[in-house]
């Protein structure tokens, strides 16, 4: 029987089969769902195309980054290194002159120059992760370089009163020998230097770019023969005086530039690029601390950066950048460890520079914050500090001599350490007054090997720190935590010398304020 297709077609067809909006039966209602339905899909289709576009796209810079990150050798660490004694971490950075790999089209010279460290600093992170201090290392410094291990694989000779920047040329390889400054500032402070990154000259100018330049302050106009001053003429405009934002090439003139401003020494300098570095990091910080700002700047920064094994990924890379983000800039100061000149080199001042040391590793601020907050608790001790030790316990003291200074206004400490020592078996070969008697802290300096024999020595006196010094012996310097009965308890450092807290710079500061161009400027 043949019939039409209106007769046909079951009611609840022809509803559906209506345009939507017309009429008052259900499909009015079911029209709206069914656009919400469709609306859901196409959202949900392409959240789904940009979720893997973009983690492709990111999973791509994860990849470039990876392959652009240079790490060098572990091997080439000290096989005495400082314990870790806090929630801290120390960050050793180091800016290397060398002209290789295309960096002599930015600091001209030879371009097979491995050339050495030109500016370093240690970068101390205190526990709570809102405090940071950095402490410069002058140059020309006169330090002890420990042994360090050359291509060969043999380890060189202790080398006493040699320029700390000489450190990073040991071996003459064309990346420098990072292993080797690292090794000498671990034996210069007694702290272990849980990451090392070096950025060369290519790497610094690019940095600076990718940030959109660096507000910086210049007292006179700057010109090329300022920058080298073996130029028989002056030459062109450098840099205009006034503030201004550098990047590039023009960036790495101002912290390079040494004879141009001030009286033209090492120290000076040393100030501006502090200035310019608590610069970048408040452009950085302005900028915001997310991985989509993070990942250019660190594409810039691993083009020409070598770094430890500890950050050679990407993960590990962007990860301690990202632990950096709530590091308050007021809290980020600059200073230069204690120095006084020596002829034309630079000698480190004790014991402001052992105390200084000795707050860092109490995570004490340059305000004497405890800022140790996150600290583990049952974090181990280093061998350097004795937190519970016992006179009576024996100790292995063959072959030990040491010299006993008394380093406070109580009489007669000097002698009463010295029997201490003596009933233990070392041999005391002198005792008398130290430079000064306001010693808060009591330090075991230790010369050249002898690291080891220092430790012992600091076994007997509760508190007590140890600290390399140029040439060779064991001085004991006894302070207040040995002359006062109970005083270690309570002897943690209050916080970095005032000699050094006086000079020091927050990242938060404006670049033209307090800001010095050496001693003549």
């Amino acid at each position: 029987m043949t019939t039409t297709n209106d007769q046909a077609t079951p009611a609840r067809h022809r509803r559906r089969a209506r345009p939507p909006g017309r009429g008052g039966g259900s499909g009015s209602r079911r029209g709206p769902q069914r656009r919400k339905r469709r609306s859901l899909r196409v959202a949900l289709a392409t959240t789904l195309a940009v979720v893997v576009l973009g983690t492709a796209g990111l999973g791509w810079i994860y990849l470039k980054l990876n392959g652009g990150i240079d790490t060098f050798d572990a091997d080439g660490l000290s096989r005495d290194r400082p314990d870790a004694v806090s929630g801290g971490q120390n960050v050793l950075v180091i800016g290397s002159d060398a002209r290789t790999d295309g960096n002599s089209a930015y600091g001209g010279g030879d371009k097979d120059d491995v050339g050495r460290s030109d500016t370093a600093f240690l970068l101390h992170v205190y526990a709570d992760r809102r405090h940071a201090l950095a402490v410069s290392i002058p140059r020309d410094t006169l330090v002890t370089i420990p042994p360090c291990r050359l291509p060969d694989g043999t380890w060189t000779e202790p080398r006493a009163n040699t320029m700390f920047n000489a450190a990073f040329s040991v071996g003459q390889t064309p990346k420098g020998n990072p292993a080797c400054t690292q090794n000498t500032v671990e034996s210069l402070t007694g702290l272990r230097v849980d990451h090392t990154i070096v950025v060369d000259f290519k790497g610094f100018a690019e940095l600076t770019d990718v940030v959109g330049g660096v507000k910086v302050c210049v007292p006179g106009d700057v010109y090329e023969n300022d920058l080298n001053p073996n130029r028989a003429t002056r030459g062109r405009l450098v840099l205009p005086q006034g503030e201004q934002t550098v990047a590039g090439q023009q960036a790495l003139d101002y912290v390079r530039l040494r004879h141009g401003i001030g009286d033209g020494s090492d120290i000076g300098r040393i100030k501006r690029q502090q200035a310019f570095v608590s610069s970048l990091l408040k452009k950085i910080k302005e900028d915001g601390f997310t991985p989509a700002r993070l990942l250019p700047l660190a594409d810039a920064a691993t083009q020409s950066m070598s770094v430890d094994p500890g950050l050679g990924t990407a993960d590990k890379l962007l990860s301690f950048a990202l632990s950096l983000k709530d590091v308050d800039l007021r809290h980020t100061r600059f200073v230069t460890v204690p120095w006084r000149y020596e002829g034309s080199r630079v000698a480190i001042v004790e014991p402001d520079a052992s105390e200084l040391w000795a707050a860092l590793k109490a995570d004490r601020t340059i305000d004497g914050e405890d800022a140790g907050g996150t600290a583990s608790p049952s974090a181990s001790p280093s061998p350097s500090v004795s937190a519970s030790a016992d006179p009576t316990d024996r100790v292995d003291s063959t072959g030990i001599d040491v010299v006993v200074r008394n380093g406070t206004t109580t009489t007669g400490l000097a002698s009463r350490a010295g029997s201490l020592l003596m009933r233990h078996g070392f041999t005391v070969t002198g005792t008398g007054n130290a430079d000064r008697q306001d010693h808060a802290t009591t330090v075991v300096r230790y010369g050249d090997g002898l690291r080891a024999q220092a430790e012992k020595v600091a076994r007997l006196f509760p508190g007590a720190e140890v600290a390399a010094q140029p040439g060779s012996g064991i001085d004991l310097v006894l302070g207040r935590t040995y002359a006062e009965p109970g005083a270690a308890a309570s002897s943690a450092p209050a916080g970095v010398p005032s000699s050094v807290a006086e000079g020091a710079r927050s990242a938060a500061d404006d670049p033209c304020s307090d800001l010095t161009y050496g001693e003549g400027g």
